[in-house]
């Protein structure tokens, strides 16, 4: 049977109890100075340094994990994006202090943090480029394609959450964004 998109219950959750928390994580430096209109290239390059140092150890986990090709997990991962932004990437440090991600329901939470950002990257790009700003690779992602790729998650999504693992794909959900936030602020 099909899951109804319109509302599904773990979105609807998962929307209203992260609020807070995806509030906070959008009030960063870099955030800030994009509605502020006044980005500049060493800002976007410290934020994707720090945005490279969460995804790194993420992925690994998400790797490690065995989703079916309906996932398509290899198309989800996006450090490697930066790495064409920021030549340098694969020598930056990594997260020490990431949420867990033993298992599935955590990955899931996880991925809906990071998937999300993909839609936000499509108004961060338009930004940067009006600020002339070129490292923007990342924020491009799934360019044309950022829309059907988050309605594909969403479907999966839907059909993954159950009352017995709603609440820890939300809980994963929040304390991504928590330890993303602590990451990105650290000096």
């Amino acid at each position: 049977m099909p899951v109804a998109l319109d509302k599904p219950i773990i979105l609807q959750r998962l929307r209203a109890e992260t609020h807070p928390y995806h509030h906070a994580l959008e009030q960063n430096e870099f955030n800030q100075a994009l509605v502020a209109g006044n980005i500049s290239a060493e800002a976007t390059t410290r934020f994707l340094a720090k945005l490279y140092g969460f995804l790194q150890p993420y992925e690994a986990q998400l790797r490690r994990h065995g989703f079916g090709p309906e996932w398509q997990v290899a198309q989800r991962q996006r450090a490697h994006l930066i790495e064409q932004d920021l030549p340098e990437a694969a020598h930056l440090p990594q997260c020490p202090d990431m949420p867990d991600l033993r298992t599935r329901a955590q990955l899931l939470g996880a991925m809906y943090v990071i998937e999300g950002s993909s839609l936000g990257g499509q108004v961060i790009t338009r930004q940067l480029a009006k600020a002339g700003i070129n490292t923007r690779t990342y924020f491009t992602g799934y360019a044309e394609h950022t829309g059907p790729m988050w309605k594909s998650f969403c479907q999966l999504l839907a059909t993954e959450a159950t009352p017995d693992n709603e609440a820890e794909i939300v809980h994963s959900a929040i304390q991504t964004f928590q330890k993303l936030h602590a990451w990105i602020e650290l000096r």
